[in-house]
């Protein structure tokens, strides 16, 4: 089976690569642009090739060059908030526009399975905690309207052209690769634990926690921290969804167990070993108190059950963040 990885140069797309190299015998095509990838993630053996999903006649190459892909799985997209809300031209060309290039290019050349990196970001202020499924979609910043226009796409292609897909909704991201060979570096840094990571090696002079007079026990926000792994092994179980012959469908990917900013700082500061400097800054405009994933539809339906929790997270993570050269 041939499986096409688009930013597979990224952070979470790197991770995945390296896991379904190790776990299964698929062959596997990565375009990326290197916007924001970095080109010594690839591992060997994979073939690469440098496309801006922006371009619709070099995507259309590509797929002559690579031909036959069974299934895609897509990544390659902006994804800072912020940024999003500075900048959404910037977000809807990029993460819309290319999307829709690739679903167009995919469909034309028979590709018949999609999965999708979505995200939690689609719920905005949920009504009910945990979040599952079944929660109402209300984005509140551009980038979540980006994924929630992707995910509305891929239901008409399924229901025009027959590709069908899965969106994975991911809460927070974290965590590096067990071996140390790749981990998370964005520039500028907008991740909790990266950022605390750095703070504990000098980089950072302290880390500042926004707001904390939230409505939960310690007062800071409270979060679903997911290993990076246990991502790449719910696209992993998805595509074996779609390969048995299933129907489109919606999983949230998180643990189910939140953990408060204050209580990543504290074991951060155990596994580390330092007593880095923290300072209680403003709340930050539209920050919920709490995100938590139900994640018991993806276990029921997939199969999939997340083996990290938060102590191999920030373990992980600061094996690799410690060997860095930047």
């Amino acid at each position: 089976m041939k499986i096409l990885v688009t930013g597979g140069a990224g952070y979470i797309g790197s991770h995945f690569v390296k896991y379904i190299k190790q776990n299964s015998n698929f062959e596997i095509i990565i375009f990326d642009n290197l916007s924001r990838g970095n080109l010594a993630s690839v591992p060997d053996g994979v073939a690469f090739k440098n496309v801006d999903l922006r371009n619709k006649t070099d995507l259309k190459n590509a797929f002559e060059e690579f031909s036959k892909i069974d299934i895609i799985v897509h990544f390659a997209a902006f994804a800072y908030v912020g940024e999003s809300v500075e900048n959404p031209a910037l977000y809807y060309e990029n993460n819309v526009a290319g999307s829709i290039n690739l679903a167009s290019v995919a469909a034309l050349n028979g590709v018949k399975h999609f999965v999708f990196s979505s995200t939690c970001s689609l719920y905005g202020n949920p009504e009910r905690i945990p979040i599952s499924e079944n929660e109402s979609v209300k984005p509140i910043n551009p980038y979540a309207q980006t994924k929630l226009m992707i995910e509305n796409v891929l239901r008409d292609f399924d229901s025009a052209y027959g590709m069908k897909n899965v969106c994975l909704r991911y809460f927070n991201a974290a965590g590096a690769d067990f071996e140390g060979k790749i981990g998370e570096s964005h520039d500028p840094e907008p991740h909790l634990i990266p950022l605390v990571l750095q703070t504990a090696l000098g980089k950072r002079e302290k880390i500042l926690i926004f707001g904390d007079d939230y409505n939960t026990e310690d007062g800071t926000c409270i979060r679903d921290y997911i290993h990076i792994n246990d991502l790449a092994d719910a696209h992993l179980k998805a595509i074996e969804y779609l390969k048995n012959g299933n129907n489109s469908d919606i999983f949230n990917l998180g643990t189910g167990e939140g953990y408060s900013v204050k209580q990543i700082i504290d074991t951060a500061k155990e596994i580390t070993g330092i007593n880095f400097r923290s300072e209680i800054v403003e709340r930050r405009a539209g920050d919920p108190d709490i995100l938590v994933a139900d994640n018991s539809k993806a276990k029921s339906v997939l199969g999939w059950n997340p083996k990290y929790g938060l102590n191999d997270i920030i373990t992980s993570a600061w094996n690799w963040h410690r060997n860095q050269k930047f």
